[in-house]
């Protein structure tokens, strides 16, 4: 029986006792002590963590004499040699443990930082690849070309096409633009309906069609721009301008007014109808038939005047030849200048006829009412 050192623990016991009372490691008949360097491990190991010697291995000519030095300078010193050697195999094995585990974690460390670098750089790959096609930059198309050369080829390619259709559509752009031409705008934009271009593209069609309101100057040619462009550039110019023509053009239904009121005047003369003819004239008239400041009282003396006893019947006809021009004389309130011939036919009670010609001029107000009349004989 000898006196060894744990191998599991390094508690002293001894070589025959079934276990160790520290650790619990199996002794008896599980050790063996090294015959090259005397110290003591387990069986079931390859070889001697201290100096390697296989376990199995015959013993060198060099290790058994140094054995047998051992043995006999060890009789009294096996206890403390063998304390030795287990704690220096414990160390190495620990040494051995840590570095194998620093090694593993900085693999760990490794291989991770590789994933989430590939992962990381999936992810801007596919999120610059679904803003740059939902850009209509070049800029930003050829950028994404530029900054991920290793990406999918479905993804360069469906940006090297969408880059190819927007420098496309910038050609069709210039050319549009040098044209001027309003159909060529309009075709730009019906195939480019989300350029970016789109905004000044309307800016230009706009302007072309208020120049060609302009150059025409008429009321339609205004009410025509307001018409296409209810939101255009020039909106309160073209309301102007619609509010100067009106000032000067006498519109169809002006013109009917107008014959309307002095068909109803001459009517009621020939129906001898005193309530219609007041009607057609303003309370007040600036002058009738030479009068100044004439009334409507006036104006039925004129007609009564004009039946003397010897006419039988009077027909009044007008000539279609009306002249009519206007003024603002309010807020799209206008006064009406009227001149027309009126042909006179007189039936006397002598069975006689008279016919006199008269040129008519006369004004009209804002309201439909005659404000001043003179007529002059025609010599024929």
């Amino acid at each position: 029986m000898a006196i060894i050192k744990c191998p599991e623990c390094g508690r002293q016991v001894s070589d025959r006792a079934p276990v160790c009372p520290e650790c619990g490691a199996e002794i008896a008949d599980k050790v063996v002590t090294c015959p090259q360097c005397g110290n003591v491990y387990f069986k079931n190991m390859a070889e001697c963590p201290e100096c390697h010697h296989a376990t199995n291995a015959p013993l060198s000519h060099e290790g058994a004499s140094e054995a047998h030095n051992n043995g006999m300078a060890g009789g009294n010193n096996m206890q403390q040699g063998g304390a030795q050697n287990a704690e220096t195999a414990q160390q190495n094995g620990g040494s051995r443990r840590g570095l194998i585990v620093a090694i593993a974690v900085l693999l760990a460390v490794i291989l991770g930082g590789y994933v989430y670098y590939s992962n990381f750089a999936s992810d801007s790959e596919s999120d610059a690849y679904e803003f740059a096609m939902k850009s209509d930059d070049p800029e930003v198309l050829q950028n994404y070309l530029d900054s991920f050369k290793d990406a999918p080829e479905a993804h360069r390619d469906s940006i090297e096409a969408h880059l190819l259709i927007l420098q496309q559509g910038d050609k069709e752009w210039t050319n549009a633009l040098i044209s001027n031409s309003k159909s060529a705008l309009e075709s730009y934009l019906e195939n480019h309906p989300d350029s970016p271009h789109k905004e000044e593209a309307l800016h230009k069609i706009d302007s072309i069609d208020w120049a060609e309101a302009l150059s025409e100057n008429t009321l339609e040619s205004m009410r025509e721009y307001l018409e296409e462009h209810p939101n255009g550039e020039h909106v309160d110019e073209a309301n102007d301008g619609v509010r100067a023509q009106n000032a000067k053009t006498v519109q169809p239904a002006e013109q009917q007014m107008v014959k309307s009121l002095f068909s109803t005047f001459f009517r009621s003369i020939n129906n001898k109808d005193e309530d219609a003819l007041i009607s057609t004239v303003n309370n007040l008239l600036t002058s009738f038939l030479g009068k100044s400041d004439a009334t409507r009282s006036d104006v039925a003396t004129f007609m009564r005047k004009i039946y003397k006893d010897d006419v039988e019947s009077m027909t009044w006809r007008l000539a279609d030849d009306y002249k009519i021009s206007k003024k603002e004389v309010g807020d799209e309130k206008y006064e009406y200048s009227v001149s027309f011939s009126a042909l006179q036919d007189v039936k006397l009670t002598n069975d006689s006829e008279k016919r006199t010609k008269y040129r008519v001029s006369a004004k009209v107000n804002p309201d439909g009412r005659i404000t001043e009349m003179n007529m002059t004989k025609i010599l024929e």
